[in-house]
């Protein structure tokens, strides 16, 4: 059952979103060439309990860390490791924080140093695709309208949109109905109505939509190309979409 929330629920949740929020930019900050995702994990860990939250991701279905991180060809569920950062590789975070009984979720791509015209293109693309997706979250309007809008502009650039994972609402549970598809047709789909909170998350990979789970859990595209990852907690309200988890 898909939950809509208060006024004063929205407003309790904005905690929580803006401490993902910062959170997630702290990570931005810290990827460079010759870090390990493990600091960048501990770090994080450190910042959102100091802010009096907890880590959402911390245990859940038995994860590790605090935030999923990445690499490359890795799409999600990345486990921080002593792994080194790279020169040129494009790093995927995922994190998110609980507070006061509510959850925030957002990600990013993050570039190390100087990376090539073609994964700046495939995160400049996958950016785009989950601006254009909370543009069509209006109230009236359904998931299928979201997702087409991810679908269509990914796809104009011959990228694989993945299938096997989606967005979801998100509230006093870190997942919560509806599921939200980054593909479907236009007018299809649940009507989105004001007090729904959703984390929209376009996975878009540079070669086919297909993906693997290696045995730690990490998810990896099937094919080995490179993919991005972008996530937003946003409220549906009677005026429009609202990001929540805008730093």
């Amino acid at each position: 059952m898909v939950s809509l929330k208060t006024s004063k629920e929205l407003s309790d949740m904005k905690l929580a979103c803006q401490i993902s929020a910062q959170a997630l930019k702290l990570a931005g900050e810290l990827i460079r060439p010759g870090v390990s995702t493990a600091h960048v994990n501990k770090l994080v860990h450190e910042f959102i309990v100091a802010q009096g939250a907890k880590p959402n991701f911390l245990h859940l279905y038995g994860f590790p860390a605090a935030c999923c991180i990445s690499v490359n060809n890795e799409l999600i569920h990345g486990i921080p490791s002593s792994r080194i950062i790279q020169e040129g590789d494009i790093v995927s975070v995922d994190v998110g924080a609980q507070i006061n009984g509510f959850n925030g979720d957002n990600a990013a791509t993050f570039a190390a140093g100087q990376v090539s015209q073609e994964a700046a293109q495939l995160m400049e693309v996958t950016k785009e695709c989950l601006a254009r997706a909370i543009a069509a979250a209006q109230p009236g309007n359904r998931l299928g309208d979201i997702g087409y809008a991810v679908q269509s502009y990914a796809e104009s650039f011959g990228y694989g949109v993945v299938r096997d994972y989606v967005g979801h609402g998100v509230g006093r549970e870190l997942h919560e109905p509806p599921e939200v598809p980054n593909y479907g047709k236009p007018g299809r789909g649940l009507r989105l109505l004001p007090g729904m909170t959703l984390a929209i998350e376009p996975m878009i990979n540079q070669k086919g939509a297909a993906v693997k789970t290696i045995e730690d859990g990490t998810v990896l595209t099937a094919s080995g190309s490179l993919c991005a990852h972008f996530e937003h907690t946003i409220a549906i309200t009677t005026e429009g979409p609202i990001i929540l988890t805008k730093a």
